[in-house]
């Protein structure tokens, strides 16, 4: 179905280049010899003839909009919510190697430590707790 929309929609898309390529330019400075068009100047000069163009215009403008909206909520549709950490699944080990144990407590930097195969550095002294004063 999106592959026969795509094509209906660059259809519509190259004649609306035609039919605005086919309107006689009405005035600006770029025309070439002062007639406004060049040798094409009396291809399309008829009233109806200019009315039918921009009916054209419009109606093709119209259905643009609507195959790219179409196209639009095609593609969102078929695609499901991802989140960022999906794509962050941990990489299988090599063959013949031991997968790492998952850490278990500790802070960051002995966690890492842990992961490398290195024995974490002696732990930091606390502060002592406070004793209660004695009487």
């Amino acid at each position: 179905m999106q592959t026969v929309l795509i094509i209906v929609h660059l259809i519509i898309v190259l004649a609306l280049i035609g039919v605005v390529l086919l309107q006689r330019s009405e005035g600006g400075g770029m025309g070439l010899g002062g007639s406004g068009g060049g040798g094409v100047s009396g291809f399309m000069t008829g009233r109806g003839q200019a009315n039918a163009l921009t009916r054209a215009t419009a109606i093709l403008a119209g259905l643009f909009f609507v195959t790219s909206i179409a196209l639009t909520v095609m593609a969102t549709s078929t695609r499901a919510p991802r989140s960022i950490l999906d794509g962050a699944a941990p990489a299988a080990p090599a063959p013949g190697q031991q997968a790492p144990a998952a850490p278990q407590g500790g802070n960051v930097l002995e966690q890492l430590q842990r992961l490398q195969g290195e024995q974490p550095a002696a732990p930091a002294p606390s502060a002592p707790a406070p004793t209660a004063p004695q009487q």
